[in-house]
């Protein structure tokens, strides 16, 4: 069974005060050798099954086997939020058949999988724009949703349709609506307040980043959660990143010395205190 997240109790750092100014640190979050929250782009599918002389889509199946891979990875080691770029806003732009692949494979693999998170107490969650998702698709991540909702194991955000700019955009668009009908001043919004009208508000912001691929980019992921996230690059393609690929990625996260804007000795003096 996944560890109950009732059970992970250090305290997340503060991120910002109502007034803006960073809030105070948690001494806690700053010598954290492990994540709260990994996010990850599986990057390298494609690359993968042409190296194999093999259709990208055989690529993409493969690397649902690495996601059930690193869920279980997550699960038992305790980490409490993994969130996963499985489609963003931009990959409408590749070709047409593989799209709908793309597409047919999410809606298989939510079929297959969503029972099996449901009993291993993991909740699941969608991010990005809903809106292009009709039809059976659409339906099937709403139920997946609702089934697992009160689940309190690992909470597994899948981010389909998604990019950071849209995120920070819906939330200013949400805002603006706010003033418009006189419920908010303009002079009220501040950090924290656009914070709360992002997608994963509810969540600890990202502790480490990892891209497999070998590529060096965030490719609009989580643009503002990203701000103070320790970044990990590898070479490793998706489909093989293994148990071994992660702990070498965790390994890397616990050497890190975690300042969030203060100066190593800061730091030092509040993991001392």
């Amino acid at each position: 069974m996944v560890r109950s997240i009732e059970s992970i109790t250090e305290p997340h750092y503060q991120s910002m005060s109502k007034h803006g100014a960073q809030g105070t640190i948690q001494a806690s979050a700053l010598s954290r050798k492990l994540p709260r929250h990994v996010a990850i782009i599986m990057d390298g599918n494609g690359r993968w099954a042409k190296r194999r002389f093999m259709p990208r889509i055989a690529g993409h199946r493969a690397g649902v086997e690495a996601v059930r891979g690193i869920v279980r990875a997550c699960a038992r080691k305790g980490i409490e939020v993994l969130t996963l770029f499985a489609f963003s806003s931009e990959n409408w732009r590749r070709p047409p058949e593989e799209v709908g692949l793309l597409m047919e494979l999410l809606l298989s693999s939510l079929q297959r999988e969503v029972t099996k998170l449901h009993e291993n107490d993991v909740c699941l969650r969608f991010i990005g724009d809903r809106s292009a998702f009709a039809g059976t698709l659409g339906e099937k991540m709403a139920e997946a949703e609702a089934l697992t909702r009160d689940n309190r194991g690992l909470k597994l955000a899948i981010a389909v349709n998604y990019g950071g700019r849209w995120d920070i955009t819906q939330a200013a668009r949400r805002l603006a609506l706010k003033v418009a009908a006189g419920e908010l001043s303009a002079e009220a919004i501040d950090e924290v307040l656009v914070q709360e009208h992002l997608c994963l508000a509810d969540l600890p912001e990202p502790d480490l980043f990892i891209r497999t691929g070998g590529e060096q980019r965030v490719s609009n992921f989580l643009l503002w959660q990203l701000a103070y996230t320790e970044l990990y690059f590898t070479d490793t393609l998706w489909p093989d990143f293994d148990d071994q690929a992660f702990e070498a990625a965790l390994a890397s996260f616990a050497s890190r010395q975690r300042r969030f804007g203060l100066t190593g000795e800061q730091v030092e003096q509040l993991q001392s205190g």
